[in-house]
């Protein structure tokens, strides 16, 4: 009876752990499909062939159909233009030339909505599936075109499509907003669209981690991952040396998310040149300022302050000391998640 009683609880144990645990799990990181709809979109927004190549092969050969692959690039041009679009396809149409003796799937046809179909009422409709809301007034009074294109084109004839589905597609547009910069409140909008698609937080982060390899740190480099310094930083950021004679000069990325710690420069200020993303500087006992590319911040000597990345974007600045005798820099207090979160 014992041994049956055993039995019983592990097989019940088991069916609890793959049920609830098991699920829950698989909600909060991404499935290999979607790891590979993450890297084909981010490549494609940069317009990085090379990269978008190997990619494209990466996704093939882990079960991708060749559909699915052509909806993410024909998907592209709504969101980052038809020349990243059809270089796109043309690297994919090389890709496919190389594969002839793969036998990839061809997958599932995309549909075509009906000659009679009133697509402004079915666009309006599935903009409402994906995000809950009608949309009216603002952008769309001021230029009803813009409606009529988002509604009878984007929502209609390619969401119609089908062969991905709306989660999918959003994986795929959040990928290729967070690889193009100034386009934050999109990317936050579409962050949002995934969210009520099903995705979780967990997802997105591991979205925008996964973008990053894609991001080079502006026109300057990225350079290598700042470990010297990684104790004086929440999450992670990266350092290209550009002078070491004369004037001290780097280019300096911080990841989404990523601070340094409060400090002072003694004696020599800094001078930051911001050149890529959207982030913060702020001194003490003031509010934060919020930075965009050609953004200058002149830091004077002795004012503790901090600098970093917006929670949804890249940031890269290049930080010039500005040189004088004995300076230093003191490291002090990390930036408080509670601090931080205030900022929009």
């Amino acid at each position: 009876m014992n041994k049956l009683k055993k039995l019983l609880f592990g097989i019940i144990t088991a069916a609890l752990i793959f049920n609830f645990g098991g699920n829950c799990m698989a909600k909060d990181v991404l499935t290999q499909k979607q790891h590979n709809i993450v890297m084909i979109s981010s490549y494609t927004a940069k317009g990085d062939m090379k990269n978008l190549e190997a990619a494209l092969n990466k996704g093939l050969d882990e079960g991708m159909t060749v559909n699915e692959i052509k909806e993410i690039l024909v998907q592209a041009y709504a969101y980052c233009g038809f020349p990243r679009s059809l270089n796109g396809l043309s690297t994919f149409m090389k890709v496919m030339d190389t594969r002839k003796d793969k036998n990839d799937k061809t997958g599932d046809e995309a549909r075509v909505l009906p000659k009679d179909t009133d697509k402004f009422a079915y666009g309006d409709d599935v903009q409402f599936k994906l995000t809950g809301k009608r949309f009216k007034g603002g952008v769309f009074e001021f230029a009803p075109a813009i409606d009529e294109y988002l509604k009878e084109h984007l929502f209609a004839d390619i969401f119609a499509r089908g062969v991905l589905s709306y989660q999918e597609r959003e994986i795929a547009t959040i990928a290729y907003l967070s690889t193009i910069k100034g386009v934050e409140p999109q990317l936050n909008s579409h962050i949002n669209v995934g969210k009520h698609n099903g995705l979780t937080d967990e997802q997105v982060e591991e979205i925008l981690k996964l973008t990053s390899s894609v991001y080079k740190g502006g026109d300057f480099g990225l350079g290598e991952e700042n470990t010297a310094y990684a104790k004086y930083f929440i999450g992670k950021s990266y350092l290209k040396p550009l002078t070491k004679d004369g004037v001290p000069s780097s280019n300096v990325t911080f990841e989404p998310g990523c601070r340094n710690n409060w400090h002072i420069h003694h004696k020599g200020g800094q001078i930051l040149l911001v050149t890529e993303g959207r982030g913060y500087y702020q001194e003490w006992g003031k509010p934060a300022q919020e930075l965009k590319a050609g953004d200058v911040v002149n830091i004077p000597p002795e004012v503790k302050h901090w600098h970093g990345a917006a929670k949804d974007s890249w940031f890269s600045h290049i930080a010039i000391s500005v040189p004088a005798e004995g300076a230093s820099t003191e490291w002090l207090e990390e930036v408080s998640d509670k601090e931080y979160s205030k900022l929009k």
